[in-house]
């Protein structure tokens, strides 16, 4: 099995992930200004939210988790890695497709679990005709979402990592083709949501073809077949099982957010604008973390490298730490500037970025929990124990609703955004704690702690330096010919600021990451 070089394989999902957020902004630039938080807009991400829910039990979430750590020992071990991974191709493939079957007959009772406030409401029609079309691809995209994992096993990320992209470019140029069929005429916003719910999985078969040829080329060529229960795959079930409860914990806690918002007109847009903007960083240091450690920690426990698995962990830490703790103060600094020039225009109106905006400032003081959690889940995963997360999921659980019902009754659609907030903090805390009986090999290196304070304060001036060129920048901010280069600018100042407070305090060493990517 080739080496993984494990910040080379972080910058590679990073970037590729960056890509795809920034491509995922112009489709809900695009979606604000076309269809603002209206019904159909609001229909149309409840749609999508239902395979991408369900995505986390078949794909990269429950089974994911299960299924790399398997593959990892089996390739390191050189124990026919490629027939294990066709076993769980054909399993998992004729699993979906009973599912997505029935789940499309009961796209109405769906729908009403993810939005009860659609009940007797135009959205609810449009929600359920919008998700039977986009249901399908949970199908092709749990499919990819295990071509994924074989590559990334393998230290190949860069196939994998790309696929995304493909999602949001379709949306952008049906967006674009919608435009361009209809001419001058105003086109009705359900329209666009049906064009939308249309591309969707298109773009699934799409990303499942990537990924595909991307295996064969690496040596994997799995094929369609009819499923055969063997010993290696009733493990796999054992492992992925407490998984996948656990990723049903996790989706009850943003089912819970969605019907909370889904009493307050517009609320499910906001939040969902607010989400995609914290999710940048997220995913660029997030998911390019987890992705890359999980078959790098299985791969060194299989080898019985206690250093090497600290090393990477501690490196994973580091990078995720330095990156995600000045993103997280810069949401929280200047939210507003960010929503207005993002998405205000056409139907999205300043009511909106206001609402936004709180929205995101509430998310962002969760944004090091997430993370994090990405940094701890696969010290248990690695060593198959899936029991234990899902366990600390389901306390997180209660917290989240209590605090999501509790807090809409009182302050309103706000109260989900810091539910899931709080019930991430509460996670994180839990999964320190059950690291300790690991031994050393889950404990971060001096190097970590000592770099942590140096990041948070160069985060801290960092954000100050940000408010105080809102107040100057700030009216050019409103003109519509300069708002680009006034947020691009901002955007500079913070990035410049926070580089160099941070070289300043010895928060990061240039040379270090260099020393890692040969490592």
């Amino acid at each position: 099995m080739r080496p993984i070089r494990l910040l080379s394989g972080f910058f590679t999902v990073g970037v590729w992930t960056m890509v795809s957020r920034l491509l995922g902004f112009v489709r809900d630039i695009m979606i604000a200004a076309l269809m603002g938080s209206g019904p159909a807009a609001q229909a149309f991400l409840v749609a999508f939210a239902l395979p991408n829910m369900f995505r986390r039990f078949f794909a990269e979430g429950a089974f994911n988790t299960a299924f790399v750590p398997l593959f990892s020992k089996k390739l390191e071990a050189d124990e026919d890695a490629e027939r294990f991974a066709q076993d769980a191709f054909a399993g998992l493939a004729s699993l979906l497709i009973i599912f997505t079957f029935f789940a499309t007959l009961a796209m109405p009772w769906l729908v009403l679990a993810m939005a009860s406030g659609f009940a007797n409401d135009a959205r609810f029609d449009l929600a359920v005709d919008y998700g039977r079309i986009c249901f399908a691809y949970i199908l092709f995209i749990s499919l990819a979402a295990l071509m994924s994992g074989v590559l990334n096993a393998a230290g190949r990320f860069a196939a994998a990592a790309a696929a995304p992209v493909l999602l949001n470019l379709i949306l952008v140029g049906a967006l674009f083709g919608a435009q361009a069929t209809y001419g001058e005429m105003e086109i009705p916003e359900p329209i666009y949501g049906r064009v939308l719910s249309i591309a969707v999985p298109i773009a699934g078969i799409a990303q499942l073809a990537l990924v595909w040829i991307a295996a064969a080329r690496a040596g994997f060529s799995l094929r369609p077949r009819l499923p055969r229960m063997t010993p290696d795959l009733k493990r796999l079930a054992i492992i992925a099982l407490p998984a996948m409860l656990a990723g049903g914990v996790v989706q009850i806690n943003l089912l819970v957010g969605r019907n909370v918002a889904s009493w307050f007109d517009g609320a499910i847009a906001w939040l969902s604008y607010a989400d995609r903007l914290y999710q940048l960083p997220l995913g660029v240091v997030g998911i390019a973390i987890g992705v890359v450690l999980l078959p790098e920690l299985s791969r060194r426990l299989r080898a019985d490298d206690g250093l090497g698995g600290r090393f990477a962990l501690s490196r994973a830490a580091e990078v995720a730490m330095a990156l995600t703790i000045p993103a997280a103060a810069a949401l929280i600094t200047i939210p507003v500037p960010l929503i207005s020039v993002l998405f205000e225009r056409g139907e999205f109106t300043s009511d909106d970025t206001a609402a936004t905006a709180l929205a995101l400032s509430v998310y962002a003081l969760g944004l090091p929990a997430f993370v994090l959690q990405k940094v701890y889940q696969p010290l248990y995963f690695a060593r198959e124990d899936t029991r234990t997360p899902f366990r600390f999921a389901l306390v997180a659980m209660v917290v989240n609703a209590v605090l999501a019902v509790g807090l809409g009754l009182l302050i309103g659609f706000l109260g989900a955004a810091i539910a899931t907030t709080v019930a991430a903090w509460v996670m994180v805390w839990q999964l320190s704690r059950g690291r300790r009986q690991m031994g050393s090999v889950a404990t971060f290196d001096n190097q970590f702690r000592s770099r942590l304070w140096r990041v948070c304060a160069a985060s801290a001036l960092m954000a100050v330096v940000l408010w105080g060129s809102v107040l100057v920048i700030g009216p050019v901010l409103g003109v519509p010919g300069w708002r680009y280069a006034a947020l691009a600018i901002l955007v500079a100042l913070g990035l410049g600021s926070y580089f160099l407070f941070g070289r300043a305090f010895g928060a990061f060493k240039l040379s270090d990451f260099r020393g890692a990517l040969r490592r």
